[in-house]
């Protein structure tokens, strides 16, 4: 058994509105075996606040310091280095970065933000990122799967004002190795002793091997046929987090 077990949330433990059939119980299941848990997201519509509300709507048992969000690693590293943010964010999550300064801005602060990722906010942030300011993202996702069928992530707008800016962004959250070191430290966990469990191949599983973590993914949320093929290096795969904690108690 491994000493930590880092749970991705949409796709993993829930899809749109409803948990997956039986994570609850699995979670559980890990937390009885004396497993450290820590729950990881790359969302960005959401405060933190909220996330942890919906966990626990579904039934999940979390504490607060168990969720680990991009958005906060994101203030972490624009505090730290004393930026100025334009935020391109969903307005719901505007709050989370109150504290920081944003008058005559030196750093872009990307993330999905849904109806306001129009042309004319990606131009005012290109025109920033021209002249010198980083480009910080809250994930690199392509996609993400709501209930009803794909979404766009924030991903293919990162490229494009990568492209566009001749930059290469600083990445807040999964697969930036530097979250899964943070969220390790605080875990007070080597990383060949963590697990890192998704259902993206790339942010979650790929991010984690990268990271020095073992990996598993699994076959519900946005998984789609085939996605082991694009890993490189050893991973789990199983149906879902109930089928991973079946093999898991085996061993």
């Amino acid at each position: 058994m491994y000493r930590t077990v880092l749970l991705d949330l949409s796709g993993v433990l829930y899809e749109g509105r409803d948990s997956i059939p039986g994570a609850v119980e699995a979670v559980e299941r890990l937390r009885r075996a004396g497993v450290t848990l820590r729950f990881v997201t790359n969302t960005s519509r959401q405060p933190a606040r909220a996330v942890l509300d919906k966990l626990r709507w579904l039934g999940f048992r979390v504490d607060e310091a168990e969720l680990f969000t991009a958005p906060h690693a994101a203030r972490r590293w624009l505090r730290e280095g004393s930026y100025r943010p334009h935020l391109l964010v969903h307005p719901d999550i505007r709050a989370e970065f109150d504290e920081l300064a944003s008058d005559a801005p030196n750093a872009v602060l990307l993330a999905d933000a849904e109806d306001e990722l129009n042309y004319r906010n990606l131009d005012e942030a290109f025109s920033l990122l021209i002249e010198g300011a980083p480009l910080l993202a809250i994930g690199n996702n392509r996609y993400f799967r709501d209930s009803d069928r794909l979404h766009l992530d924030v991903g293919p707008f990162v490229r494009a004002l990568e492209y566009a800016a001749d930059i290469e962004a600083q990445i807040a959250g999964k697969p930036s190795r530097l979250f899964f070191e943070q969220v390790l430290a605080d875990a007070d966990c080597p990383p060949d002793e963590a697990l890192m469990v998704g259902d993206d191949v790339q942010a979650d599983v790929q991010g984690a091997l990268d990271a020095g973590l073992h990996g598993c993914l699994v076959r519900t949320g946005k998984y789609r046929n085939g996605d082991e093929k694009r890993l490189s290096g050893d991973a789990m795969v199983e149906d879902s987090i109930v089928s991973l904690c079946e093999r898991l108690s085996r061993k």
